[in-house]
């Protein structure tokens, strides 16, 4: 349909006024609201993912972009909730225990937003005991950790342990990432999932709930 195309495109360019008049437009022509979501919304924001991931556009256009979605969403919230359009998963995340450093960390949240997930973003600095009071207040599918400091990425291994000890271990994702962390690291502390960038790490959550 050429205004779910239009939509996809308008978001992608940031267009926060046009997005928002043509999701109103789209619910009164009859469309579906969760059609308008995937097809239109979601899709401009995979399409944003991808191009962030070859290095064709950067942190201020996905930035203005997630904008724009949001900016949809808020529109389509309730005809989404009275229609029962369940999200795709449960997402807690939050950067470590004594690292204040949060641009990674929003982009892999506006990432995995775009992927029709419910993201809870717990902020920085963020205890151990707080992932998991999270994962278990919001039935989380996924918990990921963010750092940006070496001194503070072996705090994802207190999160890793306090999940095992609040008997959450086999029933979540862990995913980790930041600029210290590697595959290695990952394997060495028992976290599920290690990914190299915000667009993978969207990727590798929807390919765990789907």
């Amino acid at each position: 349909m050429v205004i779910l195309q239009e939509i996809s495109e308008y978001l992608q360019q940031g267009r926060a006024p046009n997005v928002k008049e043509l999701v109103q437009q789209a619910l009164k022509d009859g469309i579906e609201p969760k059609v308008i979501l995937e097809e239109g919304m979601l899709q401009g924001m995979d399409i944003i993912g991808g191009k962030f991931k070859r290095n064709e556009v950067f942190v201020p256009e996905v930035l203005i972009a997630a904008r724009a979605m949001n900016a949809g969403v808020e529109i389509l919230k309730p005809y989404l909730v009275s229609s029962g359009v369940e999200p795709k998963g449960t997402v807690v995340i939050g950067t470590v225990m004594g690292d204040l450093h949060d641009i990674g960390k929003n982009l892999v949240k506006i990432m995995i937003e775009g992927k029709g997930f419910n993201v809870i973003d717990l902020g920085v600095d963020v205890s151990s005991e707080k992932f998991a009071e999270a994962a278990i207040e919001h039935n989380a599918d996924i918990v990921c950790c963010s750092a940006l400091l070496t001194t503070t990425m072996n705090e994802m291994k207190n999160v890793v342990v306090m999940l095992e000890e609040k008997g959450l271990r086999d029933k979540l994702i862990i995913m980790v990432g930041g600029a210290p962390v590697t595959q290695t690291f990952c394997d060495s502390i028992g976290a599920d999932c290690y990914t190299q960038d915000a667009a993978s790490a969207a990727e590798a959550a929807s390919a765990f709930c789907s």
